[in-house]
């Protein structure tokens, strides 16, 4: 089975940089997507095909044009759910669940999220931050306990150390890169969870799957792993690799993020 997630900075200015062709190339069984930035309608007729999807769009006014995530399954869904837990998060389009029917009928549970920049000069979007990732962990929690296979993927807004991001000493007391923020993946990962791009990514500096579109940051690799694979240690044992689809040129880039691919033998 191949999962593929990437943060496609907006699903139509994707599609006309060049998604479709990557897309069909590597032809995924599940495509985990952040800041989709669209109506389901608009979703469904740019991806086309037989996708089963599940879609958060966000109600509040504050974040539509900015959020959206989506699982898009080959395999049937089950389930969907889209709310990560406490009210103040409903309709934020930043979180959303899908039940996947695996070949043997047993159920991987896929999350895609794209958690909230941040911002460490304006503390009520710092905590905002805080909050959510606080939310993960415990929604995790929950769906790890009855044994399941659980996946998140996506967008974290967070590098987890210094290797994950080029310059690392410029951005100490910088959202993104903060101790706390850091410490969030760190507990994540003692109590089991496995960062797959780590594992199969060496031990860095990189692989990046962000760069900004400004100046040279592309092409001098100045960028920050903050694109995600993170899976329950069940499923852990079954990936069998996790690679970064970087562009080969500026030119070629058709998100500021590139996509995680990953294999497992399920």
């Amino acid at each position: 089975m191949t999962v593929a997630t990437v943060n496609v900075n907006g699903i139509r200015a994707a599609y006309r940089r060049g998604m479709a062709p990557w897309l069909a190339d590597t032809d995924p069984d599940l495509l985990l997507m952040q800041e989709v930035r669209a109506t389901d309608e608009v979703l469904r007729d740019h991806l086309g095909g037989d996708w089963q999807i599940a879609h958060s769009e966000p109600v509040h006014e504050g974040s539509k044009g900015r959020a959206g995530v989506a699982v898009a399954s080959r395999r049937p869904i089950k389930a969907e759910r889209a709310e990560v837990g406490p009210e103040r998060f409903a309709g934020c389009g930043r979180w959303v669940e899908a039940d996947v029917v695996l070949d043997d009928g047993s159920v991987l549970t896929a999350v895609s999220t794209y958690v909230f920049t941040g911002e460490f000069e304006t503390p009520p979007r710092q905590e905002e931050k805080y909050a959510f990732l606080d939310a993960i962990t415990a929604r995790l929690t929950t769906l790890r306990a009855d044994g399941r296979h659980v996946l998140i993927c996506g967008d974290l807004n967070v590098a987890h150390r210094e290797v994950d991001l080029k310059a690392w000493k410029a951005n100490r007391k910088k959202s993104g890169f903060l101790p706390e923020e850091r410490a969030w993946l760190d507990r994540l990962f003692e109590a089991g969870w496995v960062d797959l791009g780590r594992r199969f990514g060496g031990e860095g500096p990189g692989p990046y799957s962000w760069w900004s579109w400004r100046g040279k940051a592309f092409d001098n690799d100045a960028g920050w792993r903050i694109d995600y694979q993170i899976a329950s240690p069940e499923l852990a044992a079954a990936a069998r690799s996790c690679v970064i689809h970087r562009a080969p040129t500026y030119a070629e880039r058709w998100s500021d993020h590139a996509p995680v691919v990953a294999t497992y033998g399920l």
